[in-house]
């Protein structure tokens, strides 16, 4: 899929790991809308990167028909998510555990019926933000992993969907597999954990090996679309120093 100007729809695209994604889509000419809620963080990247911007809370289910039915994209990118609550499972209110879950799956059910129900166009590519965190766990961020292991599971079912409903729709997961500072998840995380095991953030955040910033993690993103190779897997890890790994393939 060449991006040259297709129509792409990043949410939380503003700040973190979604602005890196808008920056390395801009670059290979796609023509981008970013969604978020701070209007003048919005401000900041239309202005820089001449991208169109949406201000919308990514929870209201009629934001999501809405945004879809004015821009049809080619491609969806639901990056936008609540900074976990840190702490253990022992210290967290259900609010704290909960947390990601009214936000990053509810915003996820929304985007997803929204883009079946539209439906997009035959072709439509929609990537599902996750976390290595669904794989593995995250012992201080209360519902976090389960939430985004959730989305990951909503990708392949809205696959399901589409291909009863013959649609044409390709959904995806994308899966970082390290924690990713000068991100407001990432920092949360990286913080919490390093002062658990006694050390600094940076050295916690070493043991990923090598680093995978927010611009880079956007270029990995756009080789996924890129390449025909990943046209038809489910779910991608996303990795400084390995690149990108099909996590989970088409069924058989």
């Amino acid at each position: 899929m060449s991006l040259k100007d297709k129509n792409v729809v990043v949410t939380g695209g503003s700040r973190g790991l979604g602005l890196g994604l808008v920056e390395a889509l801009v670059a290979h000419g796609a023509k981008v809308t970013v969604v978020a809620r701070d209007s003048d963080a919005l401000k900041s990247v239309r202005a820089r990167l001449g991208v169109a911007t949406i201000s919308a809370d990514v929870t209201d289910e009629s934001a999501a028909g809405r945004i879809l039915v004015e821009v049809h994209p080619d491609i969806l990118v639901l990056n936008a998510g609540a900074k976990p609550r840190m702490g253990r499972l022992d210290q967290l209110s259900w609010a704290d555990f909960t947390a990601t879950w009214e936000t990053d799956v509810k915003a996820g059910l929304y985007w997803l019926q929204a883009a079946l129900n539209l439906p997009l166009k035959p072709g439509s590519r929609v990537l599902v933000g996750s976390s290595g965190a669904a794989q593995n766990g995250s012992p201080l961020s209360g519902g976090y992993a389960g939430a985004k292991r959730m989305l990951w599971i909503m990708a392949k079912y809205a696959n399901g969907v589409s291909e009863q409903r013959r649609l044409g729709i390709r959904f995806q997961a994308i899966v970082p597999l390290q924690i990713i500072g000068g991100t407001g998840v990432g920092d949360a995380g990286a913080n919490a954990y390093a002062r658990a095991m006694g050390m600094k953030p940076e050295e916690f955040l070493a043991r990923f090996g090598a680093p995978m910033p927010p611009r880079e993690f956007g270029q990995k993103v756009v080789s996924l679309l890129d390449d025909p190779k990943y046209s038809e897997g489910i779910a991608f890890g996303l990795k400084g120093d390995t690149g990108i790994t099909v996590l989970e393939g088409e069924a058989a």
